[in-house]
C-alpha cells in the first residue's frame, strides 16, 4: 500500500508541475494587448508566442531582430510574404491581404505583422 501512496504522490507532483507550467505560461502572454486584426486566433497566438520568447530571451530590445524573427516564423509556416515593423513609436499605413493584419503590444513594444499577396512578373 505504501508504494502505491508514493506513486500517487509522485504523479500528482508532476501534475501541479504541469499546471504551474501553463498558468506561467498564461501569465507572460496576459501584458499582449491586440490593438486590430483580421487575422484568425491561431496565428495570433503564433504572433504573440513569438513575440514573447523573442523578447524573453532578449537582454535589450532589438526591434530590428525581433522583426526579423516574426517574420521569418510566418514566412516559413503560412508561406510568403509577411512584413514586420517593431518598436515603441511608429506610424504606419499598410494594404494587406485580407486575414492577414495584426497589431499589437507586449508592454511597450508594439508589433505590426501584415501579409502582401506575392504575384509573378510578367516577362
Amino acid at each position: 500500500m505504501e508504494r502505491a501512496e508514493q506513486e500517487l504522490e509522485k504523479r500528482s507532483k508532476f501534475l501541479n508541475s504541469l499546471i504551474q507550467k501553463k498558468k506561467a505560461g498564461e501569465q507572460r502572454l496576459r501584458n499582449v494587448r491586440l490593438r486590430a486584426s483580421d487575422m484568425p486566433t491561431h496565428l495570433q497566438n503564433r504572433a504573440f508566442r513569438c513575440a514573447r520568447e523573442m523578447l524573453d530571451s532578449m537582454e535589450k530590445l532589438d526591434s530590428k531582430c525581433l522583426a526579423l524573427a516574426i517574420k521569418r516564423e510566418f514566412d516559413s509556416s503560412c508561406g510568403p510574404a509577411w512584413h514586420c515593423i517593431v518598436g515603441t513609436s511608429f506610424g504606419s499605413y499598410v494594404t494587406h491581404t485580407t486575414g492577414g493584419f495584426l497589431y499589437f503590444s507586449i508592454d511597450k513594444v508594439y508589433i505590426l505583422l501584415f501579409k502582401t499577396a506575392v504575384e509573378p512578373l510578367d516577362h
